[in-house]
Parts: structure tokens; sequence; C-alpha cells
């Protein structure tokens, strides 16, 4: 499969109360897809959230949307452009990176979480002098991280809740 170069197509989602901002690596095919963050329906992102925060699990773009404004959860990935074979975090190339600062200066960010290794080896690569903020790498939510049982992903990510 070739690689092709992919811009990002989601814009952030965030506002002026969000205390904890996730960054994924790059959206996915079905995420692009979709039109939005964490689409592929095995990705237990969503479960995982829902169960962090005691909530329902929400289904819809616009039930996603309130359920991280409600928690004070921003969401965005690393990468802003770069070439990719289908969804393979592995086969990223030629990155440019987001401009974190468009969430930073609005909302009082307390922690930055990271899903995944992708993430966070690009966060830490060309944004974490920049930020002058170190990342909180929390285990990937991705169908592909099968070694993570939901109820083991859940307890990682219940550090998410400290901040809020």
């Amino acid at each position: 499969m070739k690689e092709n170069r992919v811009i990002h197509p989601l814009p952030p989602v965030y506002d002026e109360n969000s205390r904890v901002l996730i960054l994924g690596s790059f959206p996915s095919v079905k995420s692009r897809e979709t039109g939005f963050f964490y689409g592929h329906p095995r990705n237990r992102f969503w479960m995982v959230l829902a169960e962090v925060f005691e909530d329902d699990v929400p289904v819809t773009i616009a039930e996603k949307k309130r359920f991280l404004l409600k928690h004070g959860v921003a969401v965005w990935d690393v990468i802003a452009s770069c070439e990719i074979r289908g969804s393979s975090d592995s086969s990223i190339t030629n990155v440019r990176v987001n401009d974190l600062s468009i969430i930073l200066n609005k909302a009082d960010i307390k922690d930055i979480y990271v899903n995944g290794g992708k993430a966070e080896s690009i966060y830490e690569k060309y944004m974490e002098k920049q930020i002058g903020r170190k990342c909180v790498r929390l285990p990937s939510t991705s169908p592909a991280n099968a070694a993570w049982s939901l109820d083991r992903l859940t307890e990682s990510w219940k550090i998410i809740r400290e901040c809020n």
C-alpha cells in the first residue's frame, strides 16, 4: 500500500473549561470517514472514558462533543499532516505537527495526556520543548493494542480524573 500525504481533517474539541488535553497521533481511516475522533467501532476510547467518568457511552458526534466538554476534556491529535499507509501509526513519515497553542491559550489545561506510543514520540520530539510541558503516556485504546483489556485500560486512564 502506497503512503499518501494526508491533512488532518478534524478541528480540536475544547472550550475554556477544558482541564485535560488528550492527544492521539493521527485520525484513522475510519475516523476520517466518520468525521470524528476514535471512529473505529473497535477503538475503546469512548468506552474507557465512559467508565472513567461513570457516564453513558456517547454514540453520535454531538453526544461525544457534549461528553468531552461536560467532563473538561479537550481532544486533538499531535499530527497536522503526514504520509501514512491506511491507519498504520508505524508507517507515519514526514510529520507536520498541530499548533497546540490554539487550545493552551484558551483553556487552563492542567495535564497533557497522549493516547499511545506514537503520539508520545511525536509530542516529545516536536512539541515538548516548544510548549515547555511534559506529557503523560496512556496505553493506546486502539484495537491494535489487544494485550490491554477494557478493565486494564480503564484502570490506567482513571488518572485523567485527577484534573477535574
